[in-house]
């Protein structure tokens, strides 16, 4: 697997077409006659993510077949799908910021946001009935269930402080994974429908989907605000134990578990109360567990792939790989 770095604007340059016709179909679904809905929609346009879950779409639409109206209608509904989730996300997390812009939450309020999330949510399933494949829409009601229940899963092991490593990589693919898996999925069900394909993007997606939350996880400890633009320690300063301290509590002994403990456990955390905990994790080896981790998970990605001939389309679904290892934000 090559590790050349490639800006996201390379690594989709093959699909630039499909990702026009995504796009249009994108900004349709978020248009209304409420003029309130229209200036939030627009300022979400403006703000606009790297379009990752439908860009898999597309790209998985091309490595097993070739799109059709519905492929580009399925990754408009899969970047619907995943905007209402974030805007319910960051009202729950009381979040100020989202890719380095205030979040609709911070502007809107709370009223606001929730019902934005519900509009476009409701996008989402007008855009998943009009694909009128029962196989998509079956993968899609199954996903929006998974999504609702890894995010409870995280805040339930947070109250009881009863997170395992076991249980954060359930949590970690149904939070994130399974969307990104979904996306893949519906690349191959949209062009092919071929057991073999769907199997194939399945299994891509999902190892993708959970390194790439792995990868978020340690932004929280270890980045920067400024380049990821959310707050760090966000995770932290909830009480959401990631895959790094999962790992540290098992290497460590009684004293610094007991230091490492009174921190997470600390309502109002500091700067140096994170950067102490960040020196416990870095000396255990829970940040290089993690990595391993991620680079593991990146093999089977890579793995899940190469029965398809190459062409600059499956090279940039393994440039997408390499993309999220070396991402910053």
């Amino acid at each position: 697997m090559k590790k050349d770095k490639k800006s996201l604007r390379l690594i989709t340059e093959p699909i630039f077409d499909d990702i026009k016709l995504f796009e249009k179909e994108f900004r349709d679904a978020l248009s209304s006659e409420v003029r309130l809905i229209n200036l939030v929609g627009k300022y979400i346009i403006r703000h606009k993510g790297k379009h990752i879950r439908p860009i898999l779409t597309l790209l998985a639409s091309r490595v097993c077949g070739q799109p059709n109206l519905n492929s580009y209608k399925a990754a408009a509904m899969i970047e619907l799908l995943h905007i209402a989730t974030l805007i319910h996300d960051d009202v729950v997390d009381e979040a100020e910021k989202r890719r380095g812009f205030l979040s609709i939450n911070r502007i809107w309020k709370n009223k606001i946001s929730i019902l934005m999330g519900d509009f476009i949510f409701s996008k989402a399933l007008i855009k998943m009935v009009g694909l009128k494949d029962f196989a998509a829409l079956q993968l899609i009601a199954d996903t929006a269930e998974k999504l609702a229940a890894g995010e409870i899963l995280q805040i339930e092991k947070s109250l009881t402080r009863s997170m395992t490593e076991e249980v954060y990589y359930q949590m970690i693919y149904k939070k994130t994974a399974s969307l990104i898996s979904t996306s893949c999925e519906l690349g191959a069900i949209t062009s092919t429908g071929e057991k073999n394909d769907r199997k194939a993007m399945i299994t891509y997606g999902t190892k993708l989907g959970m390194a790439f939350q792995i990868k978020d996880d340690l932004f929280d400890l270890l980045g920067n605000e400024k380049q990821t633009g959310k707050d760090i320690g966000a995770d932290l300063k909830r009480n959401m134990v990631t895959l790094p301290l999962i790992y540290t509590y098992e290497q460590i002994n009684r004293s610094k578990l007991r230091k490492l403990k009174k921190i997470i456990s600390s309502k109002k955390k500091t700067n140096s109360d994170i950067h102490d905990l960040n020196e416990i994790v870095h000396d255990a080896g829970g940040f290089n567990y993690a990595e391993e981790k991620i680079n593991e998970l990146n093999s089977q990605a890579f793995e899940a792939i190469t029965m398809y001939p190459e062409s600059t389309y499956k090279q940039s679904m393994i440039d997408l790989i390499n993309f999220n290892t070396q991402r910053s934000s």
